[in-house]
């Protein structure tokens, strides 16, 4: 650990300064994201089977609280109806019992579980034939009016959804498929509307389903949000609103680069960057491959080459491996070909030693890294860890990293929030699904500072110390030596 890196921490903290809380960041994006909602009848289909425990069935109405209150219910716009179902099929909530958001929200409240078998295409089967027919409130097929099912579900069915999911799709429902925990996979893309990656969800347990509420209100945005004040855009300094999208601009006396989002002042832009990847066995093969893809989603983004950003990789679960050192690699495809050999570990998770890892090898000299260059670390998880991070990411800090934390699926926000530098909101980040992870590279943006000048200056300062100490170090090995040899005379 360098002497200046407390130093060089509490001035780049000061130039970032005291922001609003995580809480409060949430809620002003929430509040930017509302939009009115396309008229539609929907039905959810939700499974109380034996598998379900009560306490995650209380999570599942949590979810549709919340996507219910991002809905404009009433009569002419969105009409929403409840099926429960297990061996049985239970109507619990009709699409013309309820006409407001208040009725709707009590009637969710008291659905009990059924808590028998899973038979998720009897259910299908109910919702084609009774909650969405006129009888049950259902609108005459319009185009103005759509009609929309979404069906949460942990298990395997223990009857066929193939053919009836078809017959539901073929009437004009589109299908929506949430699946959790040992949720058979196939099956939910068997009953999902097409494209299948807008439609079929899935989550590691009950406990994060809630997560999925903000999907859902951008699926049934009837207007085109505005992707600037939502900030799902990746402009480095100014979002410009356009009819259709965005473009990105940047503040007096920067200029736009080529990328078309990033904007420069200075010359020095060199950065150490490693990722630090969970690849424990709850990640699951096919979920790695995603990750790695993820990775080199952000390499696309960086200038790598010898001058600038410098790439290194570290893969933990229960032990740590450095899969490649920092420098190695100074093109991209060289770089990404390196991400794409990486082997999935499937083993424990085990962050905090990770943490230590890079701050004790992978950042130092030996290992490639540059003195006076902007340290920085990803790190991503899907879980709780099995070791204390407290600690190793205090001393990450200490030492000068700047620390971005990225969860999916099962990981905790308390430690993601522990591991991510000030201010937080802007250097943490979660998603419930590993198909979202795109989303996250597009809004990770790994600046140094917010003014590249004031970067400059910073790098430069912190190189002159660390030159200034390196030279008194030398004086005063040299003085010791002197002090050795007089002590020795004087034996």
């Amino acid at each position: 650990m360098t002497p200046t890196a407390p130093l060089f921490l509490l001035l780049l903290l000061g130039l970032i300064g005291a922001q609003a809380t995580f809480d409060q960041y949430m809620a002003a994006a929430m509040a930017k994201g509302q939009c009115k909602t396309r008229p539609m009848d929907l039905v959810f289909i939700i499974d109380s089977s034996r598998s379900v425990r009560p306490s995650e069935f209380e999570q599942v109405k949590v979810f549709l609280t919340k996507v219910i209150d991002g809905l404009d219910v009433s009569p002419s716009a969105t009409r929403v109806g409840v099926v429960n179902y297990a061996s049985r099929v239970k109507n619990e909530v009709s699409l013309k019992t309820h006409q407001s958001k208040t009725a709707l929200v009590k009637a969710v409240s008291k659905i009990d579980p059924l808590s028998t078998g899973t038979m998720t295409g009897l259910a299908i089967q109910y919702a084609l034939n009774v909650a969405f027919s006129e009888k049950e409130g259902a609108r005459v097929k319009s185009s103005d009016v759509s009609k929309v099912a979404i069906i949460v579900t942990d298990g395997r069915p223990q009857d066929n959804v193939k053919e009836v999911a078809q017959r539901a799709r073929d009437a004009g429902i589109e299908i929506f498929a949430i699946g959790v925990g040992r949720v058979d996979k196939p099956t939910l893309r068997q009953m999902a509307s097409e494209p299948l990656d807008d439609h079929v969800d899935y989550v590691e347990s009950y406990s994060v389903i809630e997560k999925l509420t903000t999907k859902f209100q951008e699926a049934f945005c009837e207007e085109p949000q505005d992707l600037c004040a939502t900030g799902d855009h990746d402009c480095q300094q100014v979002c410009i609103s356009t009819k259709a999208s965005y473009k990105c601009g940047c503040k007096d006396g920067f200029t736009l680069m080529d990328d078309g989002r990033s904007c420069s002042a200075c010359s020095n832009s060199a950065i150490d960057l490693v990722f630090v990847i969970d690849g424990s066995k709850s990640v699951r093969p096919e979920n790695f491959e995603l990750v790695k893809k993820w990775i080199n989603q952000i390499i696309d983004k960086l200038d790598v080459s010898e001058k600038n950003t410098h790439v290194g990789l570290v893969q933990y679960s229960s032990t740590v491996k450095s899969e490649f050192p920092l420098g190695r690699y100074n093109n991209k495809k060289d770089l990404k070909d390196a991400v794409k050999r990486m082997e999935y570990m499937e083993r424990g998770t085990m962050t905090g030693l990770a943490i230590y890892h890079i701050v004790n090898h992978d950042f130092t000299v030996l290992q490639g890294a540059r003195p006076g260059v902007q340290k920085i670390a990803i790190v991503f998880t899907d879980g709780r860890s099995q070791d204390y991070i407290g600690d190793a990411a205090k001393k990450a800090k200490q030492f000068g990293l700047k620390m971005y934390a990225v969860g999916v699926g099962n990981a905790l926000e308390s430690e993601l929030k522990q591991i991510a530098s000030e201010p937080v909101e802007e250097h943490y980040f979660y998603t419930a699904d590993f198909k979202a992870m795109s989303q996250i590279a597009k809004k990770l943006n790994i600046n140094v500072c917010d003014d590249p000048c004031e970067c400059d200056s910073l790098v430069k300062f912190q190189k002159k110390v660390d030159d200034a100490l390196q030279a008194l170090n030398k004086k005063l090995e040299g003085m010791a030596k002197r002090i050795a040899l007089l002590e020795n005379k004087i034996v």
